[in-house]
């Protein structure tokens, strides 16, 4: 046996966010504002239309697709929420929105085609997309506010016109910094990506979870370029259901349901059809979640500005981005580990999310105002005594 591992998988690794969470869970009373998970609990009358579906016996395959009564939902879900205009056929239902993003990226990407990554960002959708044969280009954003403006990329794009470029991948509200685009800049970016015809994969999990305004969908007046992602983890408290959607134009529906198909067959039926539920009977279910976020966004985005981080306010998400206090060093790692060691709260260095990362720490406020609290009191004094 020449070569016992796809040599692709051997030269990415898991994810580091997850072997630092694990490593910081061995501390005894430790504060993990680490994972960017609800800690609300699903909604009851979705979790009744789950075990409604058990009672009913409903544990069969379903199309690849998923049912279609979910499939209408959904499009008539995202065309009052964002103004969407995707016909059922157009909406493939995936477990959730990581499988989304895995089916879409492989396929549109070819060996050497290039996907270009406005960082920081989630440390996600590189490893697909080398997995997937394709080169990965970061875009460093931190001197615009954590926004890829129009200007960049058009320069990313003229100053590469060697490679292959196929797609930009724009996350928004942005996990790891909360920041999130107006439809004037959505407006301005779709002009340069219809130019230039490269793919948009639009993340837009956190859309529901959006501070300031309405959140705006760039599909909705670039169709032919975008792909969504979307899902109900966030919006519904729903990550261990693993439910997403993937949204896009005709052809690409087309092509993407046979990714989908040989990486999952279809989703869980049972979960369907409490997606069903919450499509319908829930579409506000995310207010009271949003307005709590919002309190503990603020309360956090002081308390670390007295510690003596800088914090932009996020506009959606439930992240703050901080630089680190100049005292405490520029090393992201550095500081967390020390933080976790005595202190006893633990957050994500910046410099996991890619170039713009270093020098920053990505804090999830998705936690108790108990914990917050507690949290932030540690962190003064630590900075306090550094």
């Amino acid at each position: 046996m020449q070569a016992r591992f796809n040599h692709k998988i051997e030269a990415i690794a898991v994810s580091d966010i997850r072997q630092f969470d694990m490593e910081v869970s061995q501390i005894e009373g430790i504060i993990k504002l680490t994972l960017g998970e609800p800690d609300f609990n699903t909604p009851e009358h979705v979790k009744q239309a789950a075990i409604a579906a058990i009672n009913a016996d409903q544990s069969h395959y379903t199309p690849n697709s998923g049912i279609m009564e979910l499939r209408r939902a959904a499009a008539k879900y995202y065309k009052e929420k964002y103004a969407l205009d995707h016909t059922p056929e157009q909406i493939i239902t995936t477990v959730g929105a990581t499988e989304a993003i895995a089916a879409s990226l492989q396929t549109i990407l070819n060996p050497g085609d290039t996907v270009l990554m406005p960082t920081p960002v989630f440390p996600i959708y590189a490893p697909i997309s080398q997995l997937n044969g394709a080169d990965v280009l970061q875009v460093d954003t931190s001197a615009d506010g954590f926004i890829l403006t129009p200007e960049k990329l058009r320069a990313t794009l003229e100053a590469n016109k060697d490679k292959n470029i196929k797609a930009v991948v724009l996350v928004y509200p942005s996990n790891p910094t909360g920041a999130t685009y107006t439809k004037e800049q959505l407006v301005a970016l779709a002009k340069v990506i219809a130019e230039y015809d490269i793919w948009a994969l639009c993340d837009e999990v956190y859309a529901e979870l959006t501070y300031e305004g309405q959140h705006v969908s760039l599909a909705s007046f670039l169709p032919e370029n975008t792909i969504v992602i979307s899902g109900l983890s966030k919006s519904h408290a729903m990550t261990g259901w693993r439910l997403g959607f993937i949204l896009g134009p005709k052809d690409f529906s087309e092509q993407v349901v046979k990714a989908h198909q040989y990486m999952v067959t279809a989703p869980t039926t049972n979960v369907q059809f409490a997606a069903l539920e919450a499509l319908t009977k829930g579409k506000d279910d995310a207010l009271s979640m949003r307005k709590e976020y919002q309190a503990r966004r603020d309360f956090m985005r002081q308390a670390l500005t007295d510690a003596g981080f800088e914090v932009v306010k996020p506009d959606g998400a439930f992240y703050l981005f901080a630089k680190i206090p100049a005292k405490c060093g520029h090393d992201s790692w550095k500081f967390v580990r020390e933080l976790a060691k005595k202190a006893k709260v633990a957050l994500i260095p910046g410099v996991s999310f890619g170039q713009g990362g270093e020098g920053y720490v990505r804090l999830s406020y998705a936690a108790s105002m108990d914990d917050l609290r507690q949290a932030s009191e540690r962190i003064k004094k630590f900075t306090d005594n550094y």
